[in-house]
């Protein structure tokens, strides 16, 4: 069902909007995708950033209650809370993009296919989007490093959360890069434009959140609903 509206929506975009570019065509989707889908990308984006600057008070908790789970586990819950943060919000992006994204694999998994609905169109600088780019692969690799480099955890605080963040920082260009050089070009535009995407709402939340830190006298960090919160120690 998801499969045959992708490719209703793509040809549409093909016929009309794309000047007959396959390319242009899954560029257009893309951010069609992310419009319809940014309140949720925009709060999980939001939730990292403000969890990045929380990471000294999380580990604080960790190391205050390392023996009594329980205790710490209510009181990393009772922060998020106080905060309003959803720790999950994350893997819920995944969830809601893993069947577009397997939708989209479908569509493009048939060179013959797209040669059919998009003849010459589904070339894009000489490359087969029907088939792997090693280019295109690498550039949705970098974008994915620069994307996790952005919402890191703060490496200051030295604890669990930021080896974690450092290792993943490295650990998801190299898996983007491994994925998408065994798929078909087509899906790593789509993976590099949504990243892409990512990045810019990213840097847009970092002002937000650095004016409204500004705003009120920089006294703490900003919540995940705009407001402030103690600095660290307070």
């Amino acid at each position: 069902m998801i499969q045959e509206v992708i490719l209703s929506v793509l040809q549409w975009l093909y016929n009309n909007l794309a000047f007959h570019n396959l390319f242009v065509a899954i560029l257009l989707l893309t951010l069609a995708v992310r419009v319809v889908l940014f309140p949720l990308f925009y709060k999980s984006s939001k939730d990292q950033l403000v969890m990045r600057e929380l990471s000294p008070k999380m580990e604080e908790i960790k190391t205050l209650y390392k023996d009594d789970r329980q205790k710490q586990a209510e009181e990393l819950m009772r922060l998020y809370k106080e905060h309003k943060l959803n720790p999950l919000s994350g893997i819920l992006i995944l969830v809601v993009q893993l069947p577009i994204f397997i939708a989209l694999f479908k569509v493009f998994r048939d060179s013959e296919l797209l040669t059919s609905l998009f003849g010459d169109g589904s070339m894009f600088l000489g490359a087969n989007l029907a088939l792997p780019s090693i280019v295109v692969s690498i550039v949705a690799a970098a974008l994915q490093y620069v994307s996790g480099r952005m919402t890191e955890p703060g490496s200051k605080s030295g604890g669990s959360m930021a080896k974690f963040g450092k290792m993943m920082l490295y650990m998801m260009p190299f898996l983007t890069l491994f994925i998408l050089l065994k798929l078909p070009a087509a899906l790593g535009v789509y993976w590099a434009v949504s990243t892409a995407f990512s990045i810019g709402q990213t840097l847009v939340i970092k002002r937000r959140l650095a004016y409204s830190k500004s705003r009120n006298g920089n006294a703490g960090v900003t919540q995940g609903d705009g407001g402030t919160y103690p600095p660290h120690g307070v």
